[in-house]
């Protein structure tokens, strides 16, 4: 079964991504996203960039309501996400319980939705 594990970090968690403690913290989520794929289990995912690099749109009517930032103010941002493919929601947490950001942010576990039948 597909589930998608979903970081949160805290923002001292991603001011750590450059400067001193950056080896570390790359170090980390490299020897973690490596022993997923040595497992077999990491089907895709990706790192997203700053919260402050994100444009939020909301429609009312007929109008595009844009803005700068993320959609709310939250001690937790979403820092990236890995599709993995695992028998079950136990397996999906124990990935997910490895993840560098797990102690400090959280990991959100979701079931990916099947295809639609047809």
């Amino acid at each position: 079964m597909d589930y998608v594990l979903l970081y949160r970090e805290t923002p001292a968690e991603q001011g750590r991504r450059d400067g001193p403690d950056a080896p570390a913290y790359w170090g980390a989520w490299n020897a973690y996203m490596g022993a997923m794929a040595g497992a077999g289990v990491m089907k895709g995912g990706n790192g997203l960039m700053p919260p402050a690099t994100a444009t939020t749109l909301r429609i009312a009517g007929d109008a595009w309501q844009v803005e700068d930032g993320p959609f709310a103010d939250t001690k937790e941002h979403l820092g990236g996400y890995v599709v993995i493919d695992v028998p079950d929601l136990d397996a999906a947490l124990a990935w997910a319980a490895r993840a560098p950001c797990a102690a400090a942010g959280s990991v959100e576990i979701r079931p990916v939705l099947p295809p639609p039948a047809g």
